[in-house]
């Protein structure tokens, strides 16, 4: 606010309209300010030294990314959360909190793409050790702890296969060996699943996902169960820079007030077309949480409060036949990401999974066939008459010449021997 009669355009462009305003707004306004001003000397001095809260500088704190945070750290059941600019930010950023040099981390080998790379290529040098397993397996999850792991990293359901780990008693394995377990729940949302209730340590989101719903921000979150362990991820975060900035955060935490509405439709219309593709002549198998032909059908139903909106199918002229299905699509967005209020439709090993390489897509099941589709919320019946139409183009591959290879069977998690 000026205190003094100022006259000059110049200084007044620069100062002029801010003030000190508190009109008990119903939604938090957007504080789109990059530092704070301070009181006095003294008081900015207490507030780099911890002894008051206040906010000096929006990488380590804003209220407009507060209000978010404290929004999803209730649905999750946690202590506090830290908001990032992305999900793979929100990914690095624990996975540099918990690890150092010399350390091990078990990691699904259901997961995020980028996920995988992140551990791989950019950890791996770092001198960070993994194991991939498929953490549905109990007995692998066993096998895989080693003296030096530290954390247990569980996407649930797996990306793209669905797969469902038992976060119960994955962290009981994992806790006997003190190692920390952490659960992406991007695919579930709090909705329809906390994994801290089964004793989960950490559990990150990318908000770009359900949690935001409309296909038009990039966001993770973190969220934590202490006070000593969310100090811990603060330091990192704001050395590692990728937080999330205010304007985003208003849009998702705009965006989760219709979070329990649009997960109720996503799930619905999500059973409606998962029975329609297991009836379907020009489909070989479907994979979807709520059919009680889902492999972890059980282990869901112990810990989710619904089966979600994404689903995993395969066609019987596989990878030339979901080419020509997708391209066919009329309702059906070919877009990567999923969790929007619109039908997105993409082909794993060729976009998203890509930069995991085959041998690690055979490893986890996902296949060339291999097809996902995350539900949106318009009418089931357009949806299903997009997919009939786009499906009638689908044709088995032309001959080729026989060449035997091992392929990843998504029903069975075995390994067979393929003629293309």
């Amino acid at each position: 606010m000026l205190h003094n009669p100022i006259t000059s355009l110049e200084t007044l462009a620069v100062h002029a309209g801010i003030g000190e305003f508190n009109y008990r707004p119903v939604v938090p306004p957007i504080y789109q300010t990059s530092t704070f001003s301070f009181e006095s000397a003294s008081d900015g001095a207490a507030l780099f030294a911890d002894e008051k809260h206040g906010y000096i500088y929006t990488r380590m704190g804003n209220p407009t990314v507060d209000a978010l945070e404290q929004c999803v750290t209730q649905l999750e059941g946690g202590h506090k959360a830290l908001t990032c600019g992305s999900g793979m930010a929100a990914i690095h950023t624990t996975l540099a909190a918990l690890l150092q040099i010399g350390d091990h981390v078990v990691c699904s080998d259901a997961v995020y793409g980028p996920t995988t790379t992140l551990i791989q290529t950019i950890l791996g040098p770092l001198g960070i050790e993994s194991t991939f397993v498929d953490t549905s397996n109990l007995d692998a999850v066993r096998r895989a702890i080693r003296p030096n792991t530290k954390v247990v990293y569980v996407e649930t359901p797996g990306n793209p296969t669905l797969v469902i780990t038992d976060i119960e008693e994955v962290c009981k394995l994992a806790h006997e060996c003190e190692a920390l377990v952490v659960v992406d729940n991007t695919f579930m949302s709090p909705i329809l699943q906390q994994p801290m209730r089964f004793g989960a340590d950490v559990v990150v989101h990318s908000m770009t996902k359900f949690l935001n719903g409309h296909a038009d921000v990039i966001a993770g979150v973190i969220i934590v169960k202490n006070q000593t362990r969310y100090e811990q991820f603060r330091k990192v975060l704001n050395q590692l820079g990728g937080v999330l900035g205010p304007f985003e955060a208003f849009l998702v935490h705009r965006g989760i007030k219709t979070l329990a509405l649009r997960m109720d439709r996503h799930t619905k219309n999500a059973m409606i077309v998962a029975k329609f593709l297991v009836n379907h002549p020009a489909v070989e198998w479907v994979r979807y949480p709520g059919l009680k032909s889902h492999p972890q059908y059980e282990v869901g139903r112990k810990q989710m409060l619904g089966a979600g909106g994404l689903i995993s199918f395969g066609l019987k002229g596989e990878l030339v036949a979901g080419r020509e299905m997708m391209n066919a699509l009329r309702l059906c967005t070919l877009a990567v990401s999923l969790g929007g209020v619109e039908t997105l439709i993409q082909h794993p090993a060729t976009m998203t999974h890509a930069s995991m390489g085959r041998e690690a897509r055979i490893q986890a099941h996902i296949t060339d066939g291999l097809v996902r589709l995350s539900v949106g919320i318009e009418n089931v019946d357009e949806i299903i008459a997009d997919l009939a139409q786009a499906l009638s183009k689908a044709t088995q591959p032309a001959p080729m010449a026989k060449i035997v290879v091992q392929k990843a069977d998504p029903q069975t998690q075995g390994v067979h021997n393929a003629v293309l």
